[in-house]
């Protein structure tokens, strides 16, 4: 938002050139008349005689004048990665708030952009296709419609689904389980468990009918029993069930041994938000990290950096989904749900140290 007093206060303009104020940037550029170059406010480049100053609106007034981009900040401009960033978030907001999902021409056409050149930017920052991404807004929508609405036909055709049919033919993969069990809060699942024990500690494994949904680590397996029934409070939950112990000993190894892949179907469940960071971390290779800033940017939501650090934090599968190699941007351990030790040890592990 450009703000009035830049526009028309030449001392307000200066103050800002002089404390090379970034909040000012987008507001106004000023041009030097001894070097014909126009900059931003918070530009680092040498301070210029105030005499030989003067003010544009922006870039394109500035070069109509006749003065040249300064190159040192950017041309007074967003660069290239911010404005990559603003336009995939501007996509992901269309995505969210459109009921029926529209073409990936016409999303693009609202960016600015190419159709293939959006198709590629906007799945590089999120990790998922403009289809994906809508598909899951609207499976997150249909589990906030389950809830409130009063029917489930309702609630699906609430949610942006052309038709029940539509929606029960994907509805397994989405919930997780019928719509009718989804509204009853899960209530008859079935989860199956075992506790033992890794280089970490305790560790217990989960899983449905859909795969791993829960990989705990703890120094108390009683407590890491009572988280699991917290997160699925309604399932059926079976333990001592000996073919599924066997199970633990292919996870175990995994956790154990950096670099190995655990060749397991994974059930993972969160919202669109919390999936996309998921899948994020996912793509960070062994003995590297990122900083919750850098995930922020992955995905496309670069001010989105607390929420980012929400997503790390509900994340059920530990290791699986690698939250242990999302650090500070000052390179500092913080934040991990199973202990900042255990997240050292293994980063240790991944890196050879």
């Amino acid at each position: 938002m450009k703000h009035d007093k830049y526009n028309t206060d030449d001392e307000a303009c200066w103050q800002a050139i002089i404390s090379r104020d970034a909040k000012a940037d987008g507001d106004f550029v000023y041009a030097v008349k001894t070097t014909g170059i126009y900059c931003a406010p918070s530009c680092p480049s040498r301070m210029p005689n105030r005499d030989n100053v003067e003010y544009f609106t922006d870039a394109v007034q500035a070069e109509n004048a006749g003065y040249r981009a300064c190159k040192r900040c950017r041309q007074g401009r967003k660069s290239l990665l911010e404005q990559h960033s603003a336009q995939v978030e501007q996509a992901c907001r269309l995505l969210e708030s459109c009921e029926k999902t529209p073409t990936l021409e016409q999303i693009a056409q609202q960016v600015g952009l190419s159709a293939y050149h959006f198709h590629r930017l906007f799945k590089t920052f999120t990790g998922l296709t403009p289809r994906a991404y809508a598909v899951a807004k609207r499976q997150q929508r249909v589990r906030e419609k389950l809830v409130e609405s009063p029917s489930i036909t309702s609630a699906i055709l609430d949610a942006g689904y052309a038709s029940n049919g539509n929606f029960y033919a994907s509805s397994p993969a989405s919930l997780g389980m019928t719509p009718k069990a989804f509204r009853a809060g899960g209530k008859g699942m079935a989860v199956w468990f075992a506790v033992g024990r890794c280089s970490l500690g305790d560790i217990l494994v989960a899983e449905s009918a859909r795969g791993i949904c829960a990989i705990l680590l703890g120094d108390n397996p009683q407590a890491l029993i009572e988280s699991l029934q917290d997160n699925f409070p309604h399932a059926q939950l079976t333990g001592n069930d000996e073919n599924f112990e066997k199970r633990i000993a292919t996870v175990v190894g995994f956790v154990d041994q950096p670099g190995t892949s655990l060749k397991l179907p994974l059930d993972i469940r969160g919202t669109a938000f919390q999936q996309r960071v998921w899948h994020a971390l996912r793509a960070i290779p062994v003995g590297e990290t990122l900083s919750y800033a850098e995930v922020a940017e992955r995905i496309g939501s670069p001010k989105a950096v607390r929420a980012v650090a929400g997503a790390c934090a509900a994340n059920l599968l530990a290791v699986a989904i690698p939250c242990h190699r999302v650090i500070k941007n000052n390179g500092a351990l913080s934040g991990y749900r199973w202990g900042v030790e255990r997240k050292k040890c293994l980063l240790e592990k991944e890196q050879g140290t």
